[in-house]
């Protein structure tokens, strides 16, 4: 509920896509406000209020953090998946065969402490054949770490402080969920591709293919003259040849011949 509110309050005061990411407020009741440890929210009406500098945007959802986790831990590579798929629109390949999962490593130090996410991931990293694909996915998800499987704010981890420090695939260092949400934001092109190809493929109803690349280009130049606002690509599909000039599937322009006639 408090992330289709949000959206919804982007599309209707025609705000920037870009807050998406920045925006400092979100929509909770007194349940939402509390899991957040927002003050002065009362009762089970959803209202908009503001939210601290870590949590601003979407990346601080506990929908998203939630869907994102595993029942009784974080998921770093389910997390640093989504950011892949959904918002670089670059989904990583499939694990390969025989990878032990997560959970077959080792869970407890030669101390006998409880490992960190982040430790049994490095242990599992270790495998060569996991290695590649996890150096993208993982700082991405690790960067979220500071919220907990249900999408609570929390510092430590097991007894040990969080550390979400990571590396992502073109060198830069980031840290936490603000190095993340300006790391997205410093590759916004990425981010405006995959969101415009996903509006185009919901309007058009099928893939967006090479030959459409033009015009989702031509939308983000357009958009920019206007900040990203979400009306700029909205009217871009809506005036899109792709969109105006879609033919019909064969057995219905059939059907509409036959009943013109």
């Amino acid at each position: 509920k408090e992330t289709e509110l949000f959206f919804e309050s982007l599309v209707r005061e025609d705000r920037s896509l870009l807050d998406l990411f920045t925006a400092d407020y979100t929509y909770a009741n007194e349940r939402v406000a509390r899991h957040y440890g927002l003050p002065n929210v009362t009762g089970p009406e959803f209202r908009r209020v503001m939210l601290p500098a870590d949590r601003r945007g979407i990346l601080g959802h506990g929908s998203v953090l939630t869907l994102t986790s595993i029942a009784e831990r974080t998921s770093p590579v389910q997390r640093g998946k989504w950011v892949m798929e959904v918002l670089l629109g670059s989904p990583p390949p499939p694990p390969p065969p025989n990878v032990p999962a997560l959970e077959e490593t080792k869970g407890t130090a030669d101390s006998g402490r409880a490992l960190t996410v982040r430790e049994r991931m490095e242990q599992h990293r270790s495998n060569p054949q996991c290695t590649s694909c996890h150096r993208v996915i993982d700082p991405l998800g690790l960067a979220l770490e500071n919220f907990d499987a249900t999408g609570k704010w929390r510092i430590r981890d097991g007894g040990v402080p969080v550390d979400t420090k990571g590396q992502l695939f073109d060198g830069t260092s980031i840290e936490g969920p603000d190095g993340l949400r300006n790391a997205l934001l410093r590759h916004k092109r990425v981010v405006l591709i995959s969101f415009t190809r996903s509006l185009m493929t919901y309007a058009l109803g099928r893939r967006v293919e090479a030959y459409d690349m033009p015009v989702v280009r031509k939308i983000i130049r357009d958009a920019e003259s206007q900040n990203y606002r979400i009306s700029a690509f909205v009217a871009g599909v809506v005036e899109s040849d792709a969109f105006r000039m879609a033919k019909l599937p064969a057995t219905q322009r059939s059907q509409t011949t036959e009943a013109l006639r």
